[in-house]
């Protein structure tokens, strides 16, 4: 029972760390390009074979 008093705020810790980093990275705008990663694929092909013909 006397380690519930040490995992638990042990845990809350962790867990405000991953939310503050989360907060970050959202703030720096790493996720604002919604567009790009679903049109990636359609190209991918185009440039391979722009490099095999060159």
């Amino acid at each position: 029972m006397d380690v519930l008093y040490i995992m638990i705020p042990i845990s809350v810790l962790i867990a405000l760390g991953f939310l503050y980093i989360f907060i970050k990275s959202v703030k720096s705008g790493q996720y604002d390009d919604v567009y790009t990663p679903s049109v990636r694929i359609l190209f991918d092909d185009e440039l391979v074979k722009d490099k095999k013909n060159n």
